[in-house]
């Protein structure tokens, strides 16, 4: 099965700061809007960006109308929904825009959780990576939800 996503600035931003960028290389094919990239580069480009393989796309985030998102967020929802693959996003609002717009959506700890389904990390770095998170990264992500990220390992 063939796996594709776009990211908005959020999971790039906060697996970086915990050095794991390379667990997007679980998508065989990942996509960047133009505006997420000026985004993550306006904060600082993290170091192991320029070696992860996406392919940077144009995106009309005028077609996503929620004005409380900003215009990555945006740009990440219309090509998850013209594109028909999942969308990554840590972004509580963008979550919920693009659930109600019918879009499969996944935050960093769904990242983790795919890298462990696909064997890049075993139980316990998935655990520590999630737990990571919380604790060395500018996302906000509640103990209860990294703990259900961790039960949800043991589902797999």
């Amino acid at each position: 099965m063939t796996l594709a996503a776009v990211s908005d600035a959020g999971p790039l931003i906060h697996l970086a700061e915990i050095d794991s960028l390379e667990l997007f290389s679980t998508f065989d094919t990942l996509l960047v809007p133009e505006t997420v990239y000026e985004e993550v580069e306006a904060g600082g480009v993290p170091d192991s960006l320029p070696d992860l393989s996406y392919e940077l796309v144009e995106a009309d985030e005028s077609r996503v109308g929620a004005e409380e998102l900003d215009a990555g967020e945006r740009a990440a929802i219309a090509v998850a929904e013209e594109r028909g693959i999942v969308l990554l996003t840590d972004d509580l609002a963008a979550r919920r825009t693009a659930s109600d717009a019918g879009v499969e959506v996944h935050g960093s700890i769904g990242v983790i959780a795919l890298g462990y389904d696909r064997g890049l990390l075993d139980g316990d770095e998935a655990a520590s990576l999630m737990r990571a998170l919380q604790r060395e990264t500018s996302v906000f992500v509640t103990e209860a939800v990294v703990e259900r990220g961790i039960r949800m390992l043991d589902e797999q």
